[in-house]
């Protein structure tokens, strides 16, 4: 098992790149079997859930050639299974997509159950939902999910709750059926519009993404397509929040700073400087933070996925602050290991109150998930002493190169493994 060992009172200042959303990537490369040409994905993180949906398409039968580190040529002509493998199906719950895009290709598809991280339940009853409304017979046996269609007629459907994984699924199944889809309730994150951006390139049409409603025209076939993954938002939140958090100035690059709007008027609420420019966001500390209430909601809210390191920032707001988490019911796994640190936090229900201006500690912790990672590195950087983060693989899941891009802004970390030091890096 790998471990992070983290040395605190750093701060951190200087300019960092943004890699590609790791939430996009995951939902184009399932996408992309819906062509049988080729497609060209530029800008792909280079993360463990990326590499393990490249597993699972070359599994399927898909020729896959790397042109540099961060774009990738997809051949899908050859592909011809319906059932992506258990083991990597298991890694990771955005392998659900291939239900969509393999029912929309072939009009059948087998895809276990999927994995991913624990963040409470999440049902995946509204893909299911759309399915049999656009004619998909549905059954589900040993933990497959078993879906066929002898034809996909477009219907209206609405969503009951808004989900990011049920309105990608509908997307790509709706893309290669027959008449007109309108999805209701939908999401609207930019990973939605990315994902759209690439159905259209590659022939589809897809009219609405972003808002409430899309509407969808199903064609027959798909061309191939050149598309580069939009910046992840997520991992550029995560430095801004680490820069206002160690007391430092961090400038993140190549971003599209609409995406990043809830977070950086929560930065300035609590006390933190912001400076926009067309591709770029620089976060200042520069006075002592302020508490402040924190509720998550689906884009254009303050996203979920920011909630654990946004928590680490209102450690060091002195006073009392309200984090209501509205997304996931197990978004609070970190609190415990916060609390190792010394960090002041009561749970109730999908509320954290919030104690904050306590100086943490360093102390032996676990990643409980992808977002609970980095959020206790960035603990561990704020606290005093050295701490001993276990479960990184975690963190790799979803972060391109964490430790490095950390390294260069001055941070001091290494990954050790039982074997011994893998990396030894200090700025």
């Amino acid at each position: 098992m790998e471990k992070f060992i983290v040395k605190g009172r750093k701060t951190l200042s200087g300019k960092v790149r943004i890699s590609g959303s790791k939430n996009s990537a995951v939902a184009l490369l399932p996408a992309a079997v819906m062509t049988s040409e080729m497609v060209t994905l530029e800008n792909l993180p280079d993360i463990t859930d990326v590499r393990t949906m490249i597993n699972i398409l070359e599994n399927l039968g898909v020729s896959i050639r790397r042109r540099g580190r961060d774009t990738i040529e997809l051949k899908p002509g050859n592909l011809t299974k319906i059932a992506p493998a258990y083991d990597l199906v298991k890694k990771m719950r955005a392998s659900y997509y291939f239900m969509g895009s393999l029912l929309g290709r072939f009009g059948q598809a087998e895809v276990p159950i999927p994995g991913g991280c624990d963040l409470g339940p999440r049902p995946i009853d509204q893909h299911l939902k759309g399915f049999t409304a656009l004619g998909a017979d549905i059954n589900i046996e040993h933990g497959m999910i078993k879906l066929s269609a002898k034809k996909l007629t477009g219907a209206r459907i609405y969503f009951d709750v808004v989900s990011i994984g049920a309105t990608i699924n509908l997307m790509l199944a709706a893309a290669a059926a027959e008449g007109k889809t309108i999805l209701e309730n939908v999401a609207k994150e930019p990973e939605i519009v990315d994902l759209a951006n690439f159905l259209n390139a590659m022939g589809a049409s897809v009219k609405g993404a972003g808002t409430d409603v899309i509407r969808i025209e199903g064609v027959k076939n798909f061309n191939g397509a050149v598309h580069s993954v939009i910046p992840d938002r997520i991992e550029a939140g995560t430095f801004m929040m680490a820069a206002a958090s160690t007391g430092g100035k961090i400038t993140v690059e190549d971003v599209i700073p609409k995406h990043l709007e809830a977070i950086t008027a929560k930065i300035i609420e609590i006390g933190g400087k912001v400076e926009v420019e067309p591709e770029s966001i620089t976060v200042e500390y520069v006075s002592p933070l302020v508490p402040s209430d924190l509720k998550t909601f689906p884009y254009p809210g303050f996203p979920t996925d920011l909630q654990p390191p946004g928590m680490v920032l209102l450690t060091a707001a002195k006073g009392l602050s309200v984090i209501t988490e509205n997304v996931f019911d197990g978004r609070f796994n970190h609190v415990d290991e916060l609390k190792r640190m010394g960090a002041r936090i009561k749970v109730e229900g999908r509320t954290a109150l919030i104690e904050g201006g306590v100086p943490l500690s360093g102390a032996p912790v676990t990643a409980t998930d992808l977002r609970s990672g980095a959020a206790l590195i960035i603990a561990a950087l704020t606290a005093d002493g050295e701490s001993q983060i276990s479960a990184v693989e975690h963190v790799d899941r979803g972060y391109d190169k964490f430790e490095q891009k950390l390294i260069e802004l001055g941070a001091e970390i290494y990954r050790t493994s039982d074997d011994g030091i893998l990396n030894l890096h200090s700025g």
